[in-house]
């Protein structure tokens, strides 16, 4: 619960580079005034999630250059390695591109394309992610520099949206496929996760899988030589693995079977009207 410097103002720090954390900057004379003197060839911006002020698109002779995760313009907005995972994607990517007033519609500068596995969760690829694009930034920059790159608009009847998380995201429809829900799960952690409801309570699905079984209702759980099985859409079924209950520590689907004393029959979420 302490106020810690990010990554990034703990590297200027040690490198002596000066710091400003204004609370705002479309109105801010002082923050203008100061770039202003700097003089800087361009601005990078990454992580900011705010539409950026005309004056300070217009400053820097090279631009406003912008870091986003997905290949642009697939994945607009503030979640596109959520929302990447959750549909389902095999490949993403990283753009850099320059800025203008829109929402990530700037004109794309370089891509790089990264495969998505089977088993990413959107922590382990943003961490692949921001190693790549780091790298294609400072290629990016030395390339403006040279005069080798040419910016290319993009192609808006291609755009699709990445929109902010909300808590209701992470709620499971069982009416899904498995391979949906699953997707999901991977793409929403570690907020908002995956969450139903048992026995009128709060259940965290952490940990599943989806598996060849028998047609199960949506939302029906069996427990079976030692697997925890719960029916989904489509005549599909999930394999749960680990979950948490509400007020309770992480537990593997043998401790919540023995625990909770699970019936063969009973349900996950809300019973179908």
């Amino acid at each position: 619960m302490e106020l810690t410097p990010s990554p990034v103002k703990q590297a200027a720090t040690r490198l002596r580079i000066p710091v400003m954390q204004p609370d705002k900057i479309k109105k801010n004379q002082e923050l203008q005034s100061t770039l202003a003197d700097l003089k800087p060839d361009g601005i990078i911006v990454v992580g900011y999630g705010r539409i950026i002020p005309q004056w300070m698109i217009d400053l820097p002779p090279l631009g406003n250059l912008n870091l986003h995760a997905s290949l642009l313009p697939k994945y607009r907005g503030a979640a596109p390695i959520q929302w990447a995972i959750a549909n389902g994607e095999t490949v993403t990517g990283v753009t850099t591109m320059r800025i203008n007033t829109g929402l990530d519609t700037g004109d794309i500068l370089l891509q790089r394309e990264m495969p998505i596995s089977f088993e990413d969760t959107s922590e382990s690829l943003a961490v692949r992610l921001a190693e790549v694009g780091a790298d294609l930034m400072v290629e990016t920059l030395r390339a403006l520099q040279a005069g080798t790159v040419r910016p290319s608009p993009q192609d808006n009847t291609q755009a699709s949206l990445a929109p902010i998380l909300t808590k209701e995201d992470g709620a499971i429809d069982f009416g899904r496929s498995a391979d949906e829900i699953y997707n999901r799960l991977r793409g929403f952690q570690s907020w908002p996760g995956a969450y139903t409801s048992f026995r009128n309570k709060q259940l965290q699905i952490r940990r599943a899988k989806p598996i060849e079984f028998e047609r199960l209702q949506p939302g029906e759980l069996v427990f079976r030589q030692g697997h925890l099985i719960v029916g989904c859409g489509s005549g599909t079924a999930l394999e749960i693995v680990e979950l948490q209950p509400e007020g309770k520590k992480r537990m593997s689907a043998a401790e919540f079977v023995n625990g909770y004393r699970v019936l063969g029959g009973e349900r996950l979420g809300k019973a179908p009207e």
